[in-house]
């Protein structure tokens, strides 16, 4: 009988340990759920993230990750005199896709950039990720009522 209480004692002594161990990991993995995350972050910072996967799925394939386009096809995002001194009609080109010629950063280019057909907060989003990526840094956040403004 003792030596079965003696082997219980163990058992429960390992158990409890075991139980120990599986909180202490659960407690090391717990992140922050992101409704608490997106409270620290300013509209134009969600806006940001929301148009750098925009951007990644849409837009990286032509003007590339780096946004440095590729000379003579697509325009470069990066340092684009476009984006700048055009803000009405890039987001023109966004919202509703380009073809024609265009002068960017003196360089002239005569490409189709299709319609892909984002809505107005899409387009917002992806523009503030442009416009606020790599040597780019414009200050003024792209609004959905703005982007509602533009029409075709």
């Amino acid at each position: 009988m003792k030596k079965i209480l003696f082997i219980a004692f163990t058992l429960s002594l390992f158990a409890c340990k075991s139980d120990k161990k599986e909180n202490q990991e659960e407690e090391e993995s717990y992140t922050i759920p992101s409704s608490e995350q997106s409270a620290s972050k300013s509209p134009l910072e969600e806006s940001i993230t929301r148009g750098k996967e925009l951007y990644s799925d849409l837009c990286a394939t032509c003007h590339l990750p780096t946004g440095k386009g590729i000379p003579g096809t697509y325009p470069p995002l990066d340092g684009s005199d476009w984006l700048t001194e055009k803000r009405g009609e890039s987001i023109h080109g966004v919202k509703y896709g380009l073809k024609g010629e265009i002068n960017v950063n003196g360089e002239t280019y005569d490409n189709l950039m299709p319609p892909m057909g984002l809505s107005n907060q899409e387009v917002a989003d992806a523009m503030n990720y442009i416009m606020n990526s790599w040597s780019n840094d414009i200050d003024k956040m792209v609004t959905v009522e703005e982007v509602a403004a533009v029409k075709e």
